[in-house]
């Protein structure tokens, strides 16, 4: 049983129940000690999203550079001022967002064996049969980023056969550029007669080459799979969905080599939950997966999916190709009020990666603001402030609020029965007795327990309302005290200074740091007057914190009325961004801030 002593009751007994300075720095250190693991912890993981990110996009351009070249004119492919001579630069940047990726050529002359080498049995006298091809992508502003290879070979036209036949050349790589050996290849052509079906594999590397072939325009569907793998493929032009692919069916010319490529790579899986704040599931989240990948033009995704999270909050999803993914809230009853990581996520081949998708009831028009430094990391604590004529409003990333409001009807814990809360109901104030308030002794009420859902805390402010009581009821009338713990049963009520024998008594007080790391909460409050007329009023109390839970670089406004708003983004250390003219009219909306450090 939990006890009150007045002041009297401690004054006359010089009694003082508390815990010692040496207890209390124990405490702290262990504290900072949990509090630092916790940050390096979420540091690293937030380092190396950054990193996965970055390198997806590096492979990225050196894939689209490869189809670039593929898509020369064979005398052209060749350095600029090199050997062989051609069209390509030996080196070039590309910038993508805040970062600058450096590309790196080198084309040589190869001759290959199966028409014979130059000075060889038979002898080559026309040696250059194809070029190779080496790409080099590097990035100097981005977190530990290693330089990333890829190869490629590009043949001419022309075939040196006597045949009016022609042939293919299929060629397989992994996400670094890598070959894949072993992969099943299926080449078929339905418009010949009779039909060609070719089933065969890529040698070591990754190289399929099907010579004296017939000629066909754009009839060859080409399949490339492997067990475990992704898996790619041709498109027909016209087709239902994707009129114009970016890999067509291939087309064999007479006497040409036709050359075609493709990407693939062992699959992974994401496991995805739908939490709210307090890390509680949020169940059967309707939500639309989308990567980056396209396999045509204008727009078409290669991976556009419809899902929900489960009755628990959870969906794994098994088999994805390495991509990066973007999710669109489908739910009729909530929104998106941040994610952890930030969208786009970028999934590697052969991992398992995870995805928060943090959720709050719909209160439209909802305007979620993201901000991140110049390498794509969140900023915890930036202030981003909304406004416009009549209305202005900040919120600091990384940082939500609880309210508790209704302790009628016996919604809480304990209390010291002076005190009043069914009259209004969740009003809590002083017990009337004969038409008076007590002002012998202080009453008190402990709330029920407020659950965070994780251990990774951090407590700012407690703030509650209304901020004054009547001056008639005395200095403190209305004062609090905090106890947090990790077991949910050892309580022990502090005030801001980590002490028993404080309490908060100025709404919008600092928490003591002592509380942070902890899971459960519960709040005391205490009530006195010292007129009998008068009676303290507590309404609702309030306490801001951040969490495992409540992704850092986020902060999200909601019930705005469609209109033009003004943002602007700062944080101490960084150059600040200002937004004028932003039009808010959608359910939902996000914007991106990137503060660059100054």
């Amino acid at each position: 049983m939990l006890k009150f002593f007045n002041s009297k009751f401690n004054k006359n007994n010089n009694y003082h129940k508390g815990i010692t300075l040496i207890e209390v720095v124990i405490g702290l250190g262990l504290m900072a000690i949990l509090i630092q693991a916790v940050y390096f912890g979420f540091s690293n993981v937030l380092e190396a999203t950054g990193k996965d990110k970055s390198r997806f996009d590096g492979i990225a351009i050196l894939e689209k550079e490869i189809e670039i070249i593929r898509n020369m004119p064979f005398s052209d492919v060749g350095i600029s001022g090199g050997y062989p001579s051609g069209k390509l630069l030996a080196e070039k940047n590309i910038q993508l967002g805040q970062q600058t990726f450096i590309i790196k050529t080198t084309v040589r002359n190869i001759d290959d064996s199966f028409d014979g080498t130059i000075g060889g049995n038979p002898n080559d006298t026309a040696p250059a049969d194809y070029k190779l091809i080496e790409l080099e992508v590097s990035c100097n502003n981005c977190y530990y980023f290693k330089p990333i290879h890829m190869n490629t070979t590009v043949a001419p036209q022309g075939l040196e056969s006597d045949s009016n036949n022609g042939s293919l050349f299929i060629n397989v790589f992994d996400a670094n550029g890598q070959p894949v050996s072993s992969v099943d290849v299926e080449v078929v052509n339905n418009a010949l007669n009779p039909i060609i079906t070719i089933n065969d594999n890529t040698n070591i590397n990754g190289i399929l080459q099907l010579v004296d072939i017939p000629t066909s325009t754009s009839a060859y569907e080409i399949t490339v799979s492997k067990s475990g793998y992704s898996s790619d493929k041709t498109y027909p032009i016209g087709g239902a969905g994707n009129p114009n692919p970016n890999k067509p069916h291939a087309t064999i010319g007479q006497q040409q080599i036709t050359q075609i490529s493709f990407s693939i790579d062992k699959v992974s899986s994401l496991n995805i939950a739908s939490i709210d704040k307090m890390c509680q599931a949020v169940p059967n989240v309707d939500f639309l997966q989308e990567g980056i990948k396209t396999i045509g033009a204008p727009d078409v995704l290669k991976y556009s999916v419809s899902s929900a999270t489960n009755s628990n909050g959870l969906k794994t999803i098994s088999g994805l190709e390495w991509d990066s993914y973007n999710f669109l809230n489908q739910d009729d009853v909530y929104d998106f009020s941040g994610t952890m990581p930030f969208l786009p996520i970028a999934v590697n081949p052969d991992t398992a990666s995870d995805l928060k998708l943090i959720m709050e009831q719909k209160n439209p028009l909802a305007f979620l603001v993201s901000v991140s430094d110049e390498n794509g990391l969140p900023i915890k604590g930036a202030s981003v402030e909304l406004s416009k004529i009549g209305f202005n409003q900040t919120v600091l990333t990384g940082k939500k609020n609880i309210i508790k409001t209704d302790w009628s009807g016996g919604n809480y814990f304990e209390q010291s029965g002076g005190v009043e809360v069914d009259n209004p109901a969740g009003e809590m104030k002083l017990k009337i007795i004969d038409g008076k308030y007590s002002t012998s002794s202080a009453e008190w009420l402990i709330s029920n327990t407020i659950d965070f859902g994780t251990s990774t805390t951090e407590f700012f402010e407690l703030s509650w309302n209304p901020e004054s009581q009547p001056p008639q009821a005395g200095n403190d009338s209305l004062k609090f005290q905090i106890a947090a713990n990790n077991d949910n049963a050892t309580w022990n009520f502090i005030g801001p200074d980590g002490s028993a024998g404080s309490f908060y008594t100025a709404s919008g007080g600092q928490i003591s740091a002592s509380q942070n790391g902890n899971r459960y909460l519960k709040i005391r409050a205490y009530l006195q007057t010292a007129d009998e007329n008068y009676t303290p009023i507590l309404e609702d109390f309030t306490i801001s914190f951040y969490s495992g839970c409540v992704p850092a670089g986020q902060a999200l406004f909601g019930g705005l009325n469609s209109d033009t708003y003004s943002l602007t983004v700062q944080k101490t250390g960084y150059a600040s961004s200002t937004e004028p003219g932003l039009s808010i009219f959608n359910s939902w909306q996000e914007y991106k801030a990137t503060l660059n450090s100054n």
